[in-house]
């Protein structure tokens, strides 16, 4: 395995069946243990060498199911919003969340879709897991405690 497919793939996690996407996010879960400083420095180092990869792969304007360093990028971004006493409960919300905005696609995160090569496969999910912590956020202001 080239090093740009190991680390598209997450090290062949996307290449997981059914939905790649999913077990791309669920690897990344554990890194909310490290604390947000650490999460928040791993999605840009994840977003950084995911971009390289993408780009060194395809120049396709559809995201390809087996690349799946787009949802772990995504995903850091959105553990990185939890509050420091965030449990299970809060790692949960912020995957679901997160998974909810890449599904659906709400814009922003539809335009980024649209976007040609590299950009567009990594841009949609980093703004889904910003809008996924922008909720975790709000949540944490207006309900502390309930995570």
């Amino acid at each position: 395995m080239s090093p740009a497919m190991a680390v598209a793939t997450l090290g062949g996690v996307g290449r997981i069946g059914p939905a790649p996407g999913t077990w791309g996010s669920l690897v990344v879960l554990p890194a909310a243990l490290l604390g947000a400083p650490a999460c928040l420095a791993l999605a840009a180092a994840v977003a950084l060498a995911g971009w390289w990869a993408v780009a060194a792969l395809t120049a396709a304007t559809e995201d390809p199911g087996w690349i799946v360093v787009d949802e772990a990028a995504g995903m850091l971004l959105a553990l990185a919003a939890l509050p420091a006493a965030a449990g299970w409960l809060g790692i949960g919300l912020a995957f679901l969340l997160f998974r909810a905005f890449d599904i659906l696609k709400p814009w922003p995160v539809s335009w980024a879709d649209g976007l040609a090569g590299a950009t567009g496969v990594m841009l949609d999910d980093i703004l889904a897991g910003a809008m996924a912590g922008a909720v975790l956020i709000a949540l944490a202001v207006l309900a502390p405690g309930v995570m």
